[in-house]
């Protein structure tokens, strides 16, 4: 991994740290959270983010799109909502004679969908397609998504009453899950002396619009990956289905190299190293690992030695 290094040349100053900086001020002491957040965006996944209530999820939401000046929408996930609620309907109009579909809240650029595990599994699959082929068909026909077009979901703890545990396909749809947890003693008392970080989001501004998001997530996509840096990835792929419970498939490798891609990305190198890989391994495997799938991740990067 001696080359990696070398190749590895950082720049004056990391993209997007302006960035980081105002985000910083509005959620309070989670800057790997965020940067793992941002991470996600610009490797073109989507986003889970699983924890108690008040912990910040919406407003992590709110923030990566105020951030890059992206549409929004917020979708409540409920036990009675209905896939129409999120697709659309078609609504018959007497003057033309004609039915007029209405998109629903899906056709924006970022969506929360919030409490996703609140909703039964026939609405929860109805963001499927959506997730992964960036379309939804309705009532016959295909209709695009917007471009970019990211999905931050957040779950309460599967032991909280009133919750559908998301499916492992569903799940698998997910680039990152990451989790908030409770502040620090230090940041908490910010919060209590500031009224939370959530009043603060009115003021934060746009440092980023679409079409740069676009250029970013192309860079991102040509961020080098060297063989042995591949053949360290393919060791712990298969490290994970040599033990019982699920094997990391192809797709989760594909997702870790891109999520890894924009981890070195963001710290302003053009190759990645073996740290941007663990950096965001657990985000990106613990979900599909089973239900102790966190331990497992960190277990796996234990047990491979670097090559």
């Amino acid at each position: 991994m001696l080359m990696e290094r070398n190749k590895a040349s950082p720049r004056a100053e990391p993209p997007l740290e302006a960035l980081f900086r105002q985000a910083e001020g509005v959620l309070l002491g989670k800057p790997r959270a965020l940067r793992l957040a941002v991470a996600c965006l610009l490797a073109r996944g989507h986003l889970l983010v699983e924890d108690l209530p008040g912990m910040g999820k919406t407003t992590l939401a709110h923030l990566l799109a105020r951030s890059f000046g992206l549409e929004y929408q917020r979708i409540q996930f409920t036990s009675d909502l209905l896939p129409a609620d999120i697709i659309g309907v078609s609504v018959y109009d007497r003057a033309t004679e004609r039915f007029h579909f209405h998109p629903g809240p899906i056709f924006t650029q970022l969506v929360l969908a919030d409490e996703i595990n609140r909703a039964t599994p026939k609405t929860q699959s109805a963001l499927l397609e959506a997730m992964e082929e960036r379309q939804v068909t309705a009532e016959g026909r295909t209709r695009p998504l917007p471009d970019p077009f990211f999905v931050v979901a957040t779950q309460n703890p599967a032991h909280q009453v009133g919750t559908f545990p998301l499916p492992e396909s569903q799940l698998d749809r997910f680039l990152m899950r990451i989790s908030l947890g409770y502040p620090d003693a230090a940041t908490e008392r910010r919060l209590l002396e500031g009224g939370g970080g959530r009043r603060h989001l009115v003021e934060v501004e746009p440092l980023a619009d679409p079409d740069a998001l676009s250029r970013w997530q192309g860079a991102v996509e040509k961020v080098h990956a060297a063989p042995a840096l591949l053949d360290y990835l393919q060791a712990l792929l298969a490290e994970s289905r040599t033990e019982e419970g699920p094997g990391l498939s192809p797709r989760a490798g594909l997702a870790a190299l891109h999520a890894a891609r924009a981890w070195a990305w963001l710290a302003g190198r053009d190759a990645v190293l073996p740290e941007d890989l663990q950096a965001v391994w657990e985000a990106v495997t613990a979900h599909r690992l089973g239900a102790d799938g966190a331990e497992r991740a960190r277990a796996l990067l234990r047990r491979v030695p670097l090559v």
